[in-house]
């Protein structure tokens, strides 16, 4: 395995701690900070809204520096947002380091695909970008459990110091291992947004959006569902949480092998199916404890089985603005996350279980399966090889 391709892992390694901790340490917080669970579900909120807004932001200002150059600044942001979240005072300087630490999260997956891409071996394109994306599954099989340990076991702004460290690795692996590379052709600031004039990337932009945002409408309060609805204890979170990271490592695994052997279209309309149906069944049998967690693994296995694939399709639409393309992959799967997270503390907020947080959500997915159908449709050259 490529050197430069573990330092992107790290990178996406660190990202994904910082993303997704948040699920586990949410009651900390609220708790800490003396504000209810559903107002600090817009911490996640705030961090997707710094992704939606740094990934366009970077491709404007830093489309013609060198690739490694903007890597570098982009992990040396991911260490700076977290270690001042760690140190936040109160609420308000939390949620505006949230949206600091959420900044290079699109911009480091647009610019990191491409890397992936230019150093793989022929014919290993998948592989390569599937290699940079598991640092992400690994950061939520090992990396959040042990932040929700900490948390529970110190303070939650230990994990997100933790999380600030890991950036500075991830830095310094990119300073070390990724080669230097040319900036990509410069087609001007129209050029970049040229392949938006198709309806294409749209409609995988908005199944990005709408099937893992209606995930997030469940996953961002898995953790007081777990604890008020199936009756599992805190001290069970930390399993609990690495389950849900297995759920993802074993998603993305699957999704890249059945991309390459199918195609990504089929790999996307399948997964979206088969999360509105676990997310249905969530909502139908959350009070029972083994059924919840065995129903969680399916979820969270989806929301990164259609990461991988969805990935391809973007770039497969994208010519000419590929770095943009990229990035907005994460910013729509962001957006995604902060609708999700504040629909699915609506019906929290207004008196209803934990498990009615599915029910939303089961809606977006099933909106996101239909662009992906439409997309089938209308592009099928995309879906026969």
């Amino acid at each position: 395995m490529k050197k430069s391709l573990i330092a992107l892992a790290f990178g996406t390694l660190a990202l994904g701690m910082s993303e997704f901790v948040m699920m586990g340490i949410l009651p900390d917080i609220a708790r800490s900070l003396g504000v209810t669970i559903p107002r600090a579900g817009h911490l996640i909120s705030a961090y997707a809204l710094g992704v939606c807004f740094g990934a366009p932001l970077t491709v404007l200002v830093a489309r013609t520096r060198p690739l490694k150059q903007i890597l570098m600044v982009l992990t040396a942001l991911i260490a700076v947002g977290n270690l001042c979240a760690s140190l936040a005072p109160g609420y308000w300087a939390l949620l505006a380091m949230r949206f600091v630490s959420g900044l290079p999260h699109g911009a480091f997956f647009g610019v990191g695909s491409i890397v992936a891409e230019r150093v793989a071996d022929a014919g290993k394109r998948t592989e390569a970008v599937s290699i940079m994306i598991v640092g992400m599954t690994v950061a939520n099989l090992f990396g959040v459990p042990l932040g929700t340990y900490i948390s529970n076991a110190l303070t939650w702004r230990a994990t997100f110091g933790i999380v600030a460290v890991w950036g500075v690795v991830a830095l310094l692996l990119v300073r070390l291992w990724v080669p230097r590379m040319e900036p990509l052709p410069d087609t001007g600031l129209k050029g970049q947004f040229r392949f938006l004039r198709s309806l294409a990337p749209w409609l995988v932009l908005a199944s990005v959006m709408l099937g893992n945002g209606g995930i997030f409408c469940w996953y961002s309060y898995v953790s007081p569902l777990m604890v008020h609805t199936s009756g599992f204890t805190a001290d069970d979170l930390t399993l609990i949480i690495m389950l849900a990271g297995f759920g993802m490592f074993a998603g993305n695994i699957v999704g890249g092998h059945f991309s390459d052997r199918f195609t990504p279209e089929r790999v996307v309309l399948f997964t979206l199916a088969v999360a509105v149906l676990s997310l249905l069944g969530v909502f139908f049998g959350a009070h029972l404890r083994y059924l919840s967690v065995a129903l969680m693994v399916i979820c969270t296995g989806c929301l990164f089985c259609v990461s991988l694939p969805q990935q391809l399709l973007i770039l497969e639409n994208s010519h000419g603005g590929e770095m943009l393309g990229a990035a907005l992959v994460q910013v729509a799967f962001n957006l995604g996350n902060a609708l999700g997270a504040y629909c699915g503390g609506l019906p929290v907020a207004h008196g209803l279980g934990y498990e009615y947080t599915a029910l939303p959500g089961a809606g977006f997915v099933l909106l996101g399966l239909l662009a992906s159908v439409i997309y089938n449709r209308k592009y099928p050259r995309h879906a026969v090889r």
